[in-house]
């Protein structure tokens, strides 16, 4: 069991119970899924790129990603039908714990400058979205080894009802905000 997961039962949930005054401990927001999430962009015609990006996504999420196809052709895009434009990662359960942890404690401490999370990135429905302008700031992305360098977008889905709800979740798991 990790961290996060021994932390949400023993202390989140009360506290959350106690704040929010639930009376059923099944109406404490929990974490359900993280995606990670890479847009192409310009880059989506080059080949080794996508190789280069789709071995990254799988050394940060420890899963293999799926290629996010264009629909159909936008000329102003330069986009034909089928395209591969993006890439993303579905985490659940344990894998999702263990990534949670990992950029609590290791990643986002890593980040130039970095001098917490805006509370704006907690939307309406209690979910988090950051995004990360360079993939160098996980540790398994070695900075040696990268040939360009691409951006990274995190989004956890809580099952919290409104903003609140979900920034407290995030608080009282050890989320690093900006105060």
């Amino acid at each position: 069991m990790t961290r996060i997961t021994q932390q949400y039962k023993e202390t989140v949930v009360p506290a959350l119970m106690k704040q929010f005054e639930f009376s059923n401990i099944h109406e404490v927001p929990k974490i359900t899924k993280v995606t990670l999430n890479i847009g192409l962009g310009r880059v989506s015609k080059d080949p080794a790129f996508i190789e280069v990006a789709e071995a990254n996504l799988t050394a940060i999420s420890g899963q293999k990603p799926v290629r996010n196809k264009a629909k159909k052709s936008i000329a102003g895009f330069k986009i034909r039908q089928g395209q591969v434009v993006g890439m993303s990662v579905t985490l659940r359960k344990q894998r999702m714990f263990d990534f949670l942890e990992k950029l609590v404690s290791m990643t986002l401490p890593r980040v130039r400058d970095f001098h917490g999370i805006d509370k704006k990135l907690v939307d309406q429905h209690g979910n988090l979205n950051i995004g990360f302008r360079e993939n160098a700031a996980f540790p398994e992305v070695k900075s040696d080894e990268l040939e360009r360098l691409h951006g990274l977008e995190i989004n956890v889905t809580t099952t919290a009802r409104n903003r609140e709800e979900g920034l407290a979740l995030f608080t009282e798991l050890g989320f690093p905000f900006k105060q």
